[in-house]
């Protein structure tokens, strides 16, 4: 009997030492299965660097960390991950251009230019063709000896012409009576009608008989002055020595004081009409005029025909 208590006692203390076991072996098994715990930190907060190095500390604690997956991460994150000093700055658009300025002061006057005529750049030019057409025969040895070509020759040969931009050619309007021991000056010239006659630029003053130069320079005169001395031959009187007749191309009307063009004939020509040729050059100032003067030495009066000539041009600088 007392065997029997024995043995039952024995079956329920067993009994509970094996449901307590396997109570405590649940509750293993449950705290295993409960998942770790995943950080709540946002994505793309950043942390320092004593935080990264705990970080890694528990996380090689808790198991191996890939080393490709980890770069990956670090190249894939979000550019707004970058700290401000990094990101690029946009520029300020420009404005609108404010109003222009005062001007500045006048620069000091440049030194004057070379004058180039014609002649100059004429010989320039077939300086040019001469080079061109050398260079181009030293090259082509071919043909025998070179050759200047036609057009060249022609060059050589060529003399450059200018338009003459101030002369004259005119005749006296009507004839002038100059009385004896008279110093006369011959006025209203006019421009034949007939070809050949010329009045270029605007100096000679036909009415006046006077020609102004435009600009300083050389000018050519000449004078071709018809004389009609038939009543000197009624007198008379033998001729004298003194008895003359003298035409003279004057500046300013000063015969004595300026360099004149002058011509002196006597009267013992036995036509009634002889003529009287005055030619030469004079320098005028730019404003300056030249005229016809007929001075009468003889004892009788005499008079210039109508169609005596008065020419002149510039002949340059």
């Amino acid at each position: 009997m007392r065997l029997w208590l024995l043995t039952m006692l024995a079956a329920v203390l067993w009994s509970q030492e094996t449901f307590q076991a396997g109570a405590e072996a649940k509750k293993v098994r449950k705290k295993q299965k409960e998942p770790t715990p995943q950080h709540t930190e946002a994505f793309n907060t950043t942390l320092s660097n004593s935080e990264e190095l705990d970080e890694g500390t528990k996380v090689t604690e808790g198991h191996r960390v890939d080393p490709h997956g980890s770069w990956m991460d670090f190249v894939k994150r979000p550019v707004g991950n970058f700290p401000g000093k990094c990101r690029k700055r946009k520029r300020p658009l420009p404005g609108p251009p404010g109003p222009p300025g005062p001007p500045g002061p006048q620069g000091p006057p440049g030194s004057p230019g070379a004058e180039v005529t014609q002649e100059v750049l004429l010989q320039e030019f077939k300086e040019m063709i001469k080079e061109a057409t050398e260079r181009r025969a030293s090259v082509d040895k071919s043909g025998g000896s070179s050759q200047l070509p036609t057009a060249l020759l022609a060059l050589e040969g060529m003399v450059s012409y200018r338009r003459i931009e101030e002369a004259f050619h005119c005749k006296l309007r009507g004839p002038v009576v100059v009385d004896k021991k008279t110093l006369t000056e011959l006025q209203n010239f006019q421009t034949p009608p007939a070809k050949g006659a010329f009045l270029r630029g605007t100096g000679m003053d036909q009415s006046t008989g006077r020609f102004t130069a435009p600009i300083t320079g050389i000018y050519q005169f000449s004078a071709n002055v018809h004389i009609d001395h038939s009543e000197v031959k009624k007198t008379k009187n033998q001729l004298r020595a003194r008895d003359n007749v003298r035409v003279l191309i004057c500046i300013e009307s000063l015969c004595h004081r300026y360099t004149s063009l002058e011509m002196i004939v006597g009267l013992e020509s036995n036509s009634k009409i002889f003529t009287v040729y005055v030619h030469g050059l004079l320098e005028l100032q730019a404003g300056q005029y030249t005229s016809i003067f007929v001075d009468n030495a003889a004892g009788a009066s005499i008079t210039i025909q109508n169609g005596s000539d008065f020419m002149g041009m510039l002949l340059g600088v």
